[in-house]
């Protein structure tokens, strides 16, 4: 299915281009921060926020749950304790989608587990993203392909193999799909971007919307991926890339936000509808610097025209320049002072013709 809907919102392979700004764990587990956030991120423009839900004891073996995490990044002792801080409860998420619908952006969230997708079915939120961790994770993907709500999902870290099995489980049913092309660096240098995956995709799942999920640094990426076909464009959002955790230093602040969804709208403003025409604000500057033909100097009626007796002078709106050979040879009508512009009738024997503005 190439166009389908969230929310309030058309997602089309035609465009224009869908806008997400992943906030994922960026508020740090504070509610206040990441409702801000929202707001925020509306206010530059974006067409939906997302968020990440983990049920981090079914999730995480013990092993991995308990193994000490002493970092920087942390937030807690262990990497169970880390992760358990930075979740919301059901309360706290109805807030935030309340808080997105109010600031009228889609409120798409990411599960990676299946208790995840129940709570997220409490939520009732619009849309599912499915990370790149998880295209290969069948149920799961079934589990969200059955609620019959939209689905975005990232292929970083995959083999083409691996996504046609990811788009057909989903497909059996749900024909809302669109796949990000994703590259599993964070960050990703623009080296391995491999932007050009964009047009294997859309070759090789005609019928699915084709997107861009980046890890990338900047703006310049997603209008490159847009101008390829990925009319869907999710980007991680900050406040302060200097904050606390892994994600923020390839996130974009409000004003590289601002600015990447700005480009992306100019985009299909300045594509236009592709005929070649003179617009009607282009008249009077073709006018002032065109080009016409000019009496070289005072010239008698009954002269034979050559070459030296015509210059070429702006401003235009006379005959052109293409119509030179028109005069040379010619015998001229009436007596026509230096830089007077040529017109049909000046010749003897000539027509008018309508003259472009030149």
């Amino acid at each position: 299915m190439k166009t389908f809907t969230v929310d309030k919102s058309v997602v089309s392979q035609e465009g224009p281009c869908y806008v997400i700004a992943e906030i994922g764990n960026n508020h740090q587990g504070e509610l206040k921060t990441a409702l801000n956030m929202i707001k925020v991120a509306a206010g530059m423009g974006v067409n939906a926020v997302k968020f990440q839900k983990r049920d981090n004891k079914v999730l995480f073996t013990q092993a991995m749950y308990n193994k000490p995490y002493d970092n920087e990044n942390s937030y807690g002792a262990t990497y169970g304790e880390h992760r358990d801080y930075l979740e919301f409860d059901l309360n706290e998420y109805l807030e935030l989608k309340k808080c997105a619908q109010d600031n009228d952006v889609d409120f798409i969230v990411t599960p990676f587990d299946h208790p995840s997708v129940d709570f997220l079915e409490q939520v009732g939120i619009a849309a599912y993203k499915i990370a790149s961790a998880d295209i290969t994770n069948v149920p799961l993907l079934e589990r969200v392909a059955k609620t019959g709500k939209p689905m975005f999902v990232s292929t970083g870290a995959a083999t083409l193999d691996e996504i046609r099995l990811a788009y057909e489980t989903i497909s059996k049913h749900n024909g809302q799909v669109c796949i990000l092309h994703c590259t599993a660096g964070y960050p990703t240098e623009y080296e391995n971007l491999n932007l050009r995956v964009i047009s294997t995709l859309r070759n090789t799942f005609p019928d699915a919307v084709i997107g861009y999920s980046g890890h990338d640094y900047g703006i310049l990426a997603p209008s490159v991926a847009y101008m390829l076909g990925a009319t869907v464009v999710e980007k991680h959002f900050t406040l302060n890339r200097s904050w606390k955790g892994t994600d923020h230093k390839f996130s974009l602040e409000p004003t590289g936000l601002h600015k990447m969804v700005r480009d992306l709208r100019r985009i299909d403003m300045s594509l236009g509808n592709g005929k070649k025409e003179i617009q009607k604000f282009e008249v009077d500057a073709r006018k002032k610097m065109g080009k016409s033909l000019y009496a070289a100097r005072n010239l008698r009626a009954g002269t034979v025209l050559t070459a030296a007796d015509v210059v070429i002078k702006s401003p235009g709106g006379g005959m052109p320049p293409y119509r030179l050979d028109e005069l040379v040879g010619k015998t001229l009508l009436i007596d026509l002072p230096a830089e007077v512009p040529f017109a049909s009738e000046h010749i003897v024997g000539e027509q008018r013709k309508d003259s472009r503005v030149a």
